[in-house]
């Protein structure tokens, strides 16, 4: 075995087999494939995804992958940029590990797998080892990187995505080191960029650098052999207090299944993942208590610190800046009594009743951690005090519906499915494509998948 936490990772990629990934683990990544191609389909339409594709050379029927699987094609990484933009476009992505794993790793597998005519085992094997190394990585720092402006899914995503591109090129031990080490210098995207355009670009750039990363270390280019454990390295570059474990000996990788811990929390709202559990309690409450939004005196949550800063829009005016904003979660909820895509407007956020309940809104703040996700607080919490002076608190919130230990049933992924898809293809289609996407490890190839286009 190769010395050094960067050989031991390269070794892990180098190794992975179908064979050895227990059946559990493959159930959660036809989840991630599933949910992933849903949003990004929806978010193709996105402005952000007009944009980065407008800059992008396409190539007709030439190019060696579909965008966001559309008539449209380009070369795998310009594929990858648009396509990851997309998937993130809604911030209505799976979440773990406090970031994006699947429209990381699914939007570089559709395009890299198309080119280089992957079967569906080894689309499953090169996810699941893109999220293992990501686990690795980001738990060898218990300090929240989003606290030093960090994007996680941005700075984790590329290493991951070269990663579950190594295994797709079946790169040699030597040539996966140096994948990795031209990924981390790559790694970038920062939390003051959320609420804007930028921050689905991030996923993007994960993506096509990630491809890149794993073509450039294919055709003989060198990088650091061990850029994770170096002291000038990727892991104390990016680490917010600088104590980070770069030992080899503690990698999980081979002995555990970080997939199986931590699974995938799948999104029952286009928003950032940090108000899910709140916007739950929320409408169980009034599910439980019917109250017009006038008898709503005040509403008080409880966050963690992280999250609370990630929220760091208070007064939204556009649907992109209502994505990260709490108050208007809160404010969505009383007066729609959802918080679904047709909320996320502009003209919806600029209402006035809108913009007056959210100043109902205040927010306390835990420095209480989660184990798994450092970013969050074990659990959340909302009171709502009523004009009658009635206090309405669920008590503690500790998991949102569609987190992976309180998943959504096949049904509620239906639903979801089929109302981000339904723009791009008939019912037919889409029921198809869902039945493919449940059955990902079974493909033959990307090529398997219907084309999309306007319903």
């Amino acid at each position: 075995m190769s010395q050094g936490l960067t050989g031991r990772i390269a070794d892990f990629i180098g190794n992975i087999c179908f064979d050895d990934i227990p059946p559990e683990a493959i159930d959660i990544v036809r989840i991630g494939f599933t949910d992933c191609v849903a949003v990004m389909a929806a978010g193709a339409s996105e402005p952000v995804a007009k944009i980065v594709g407008s800059v992008v050379p396409l190539q007709g029927g030439n190019g060696e992958a579909r965008i966001c699987l559309s008539a449209d094609r380009a070369a795998a990484p310009d594929a990858a940029l648009i396509s990851g933009t997309a998937a993130h476009a809604l911030d209505y992505d799976d979440v773990a590990m406090d970031a994006h794993p699947s429209s990381v790793l699914v939007t570089t597998l559709l395009t890299e797998g198309e080119a280089l005519g992957a079967s569906g085992r080894e689309l499953v094997t090169a996810y699941v080892a893109g999220y293992e190394v990501w686990a690795d990585l980001a738990y060898r720092d218990q300090s929240p990187h989003h606290a030093k402006g960090w994007h996680p899914t941005a700075i984790f995503g590329v290493i991951a995505a070269a990663a579950a591109a190594a295994v797709l090129h079946r790169l040699s031990p030597t040539q996966i080191r140096c994948a990795l080490g031209i990924a981390a210098s790559h790694a970038g995207g920062l939390t003051a960029n959320f609420g804007t355009m930028t921050k689905p670009f991030h996923v993007g750039r994960a993506a096509q650098s990630g491809i890149l990363a794993t073509r450039l270390a294919k055709a003989g280019m060198t990088a650091a052999d061990d850029v994770f454990e170096h002291p000038l390295g990727y892991l104390k570059a990016i680490s917010p207090q600088g104590e980070v474990d770069t030992d080899a000996a503690s990698s999980h990788l081979g002995q555990e299944w970080r997939l199986l811990r931590f699974g995938l929390n799948v999104k029952k709202y286009p928003m950032c993942y940090a108000v899910h559990r709140t916007l739950d309690g929320f409408l169980d409450l009034m599910a439980a208590h019917p109250t017009e939004p006038d008898e709503i005196d005040t509403v008080t949550v409880t966050l963690g610190e992280t999250q609370a800063a990630i929220l760091r829009n208070h007064r939204p005016q556009t649907g992109l800046e209502a994505k990260f904003s709490e108050e208007f979660a809160m404010a969505a909820a009383a007066i729609a009594g959802r918080a679904g895509l047709a909320e996320l407007s502009d003209e919806f956020v600029q209402r006035d009743d809108i913009q007056r309940f959210m100043t109902k809104v205040s927010i306390a703040t835990t420095d209480a951690t989660d184990a798994d996700a450092p970013a969050f607080a074990p659990a959340d919490r909302i009171a709502i005090t009523l004009a009658n002076g009635d206090v309405l608190d669920p008590g503690e919130i500790r998991y949102a519906r569609g987190h992976a230990k309180l998943p959504l049933t096949t049904d509620d992924m239906w639903r979801k499915f089929s109302d981000c898809v339904r723009g791009s293809a008939n019912d037919e289609v889409t029921r198809a494509l869902f039945g493919q996407l449940q059955g990902v490890d079974a493909l033959s190839g990307i090529a398997d998948l219907p084309t999309l286009g306007r319903a």
